[in-house]
């Protein structure tokens, strides 16, 4: 996966802003408000992930390039490196699965469609 499928990915889900909340580097998606992916454009070489506390133990443990997110609260969040070592399809579906958990957490009322 390149920065371009990622970014496509990410902003086609609905409710999704994109922000550069931190730097000019770091590309943020944010389901209504709520961040639940994170990468650097200019060396994108990982992506900040929000994960379920069990799963991301269990990915942890399977995948090599799956670690305890950097900078970030390393219960609930996981960094993937995008080393072709996980086949995009699977990068895909964290990535939905992120969005997913952080959309969950969203009181309905909040929503705007």
């Amino acid at each position: 996966m390149n920065i371009e499928q990622y970014r496509e990915l990410c902003i086609g889900f609905e409710g999704v802003t994109e922000t550069f909340p931190f730097d000019q580097e770091h590309l943020v998606f944010k389901v209504y408000g709520k961040m639940f992916a994170l990468a650097s454009i200019e060396n994108f070489v990982s992506i900040n992930l929000k994960c379920d506390p069990e799963k991301a133990i269990d990915l942890r443990e399977r995948y090599s390039s799956v670690l305890p997110g950097y900078h970030m609260n390393k219960k609930h969040w996981n960094t993937v490196l995008v080393d072709d070592s996980i086949p995009d399809h699977l990068l895909s579906e964290w990535i939905k699965n992120s969005y997913d958990l952080v959309l969950k957490g969203i009181p309905v009322s909040k929503r705007t469609i």
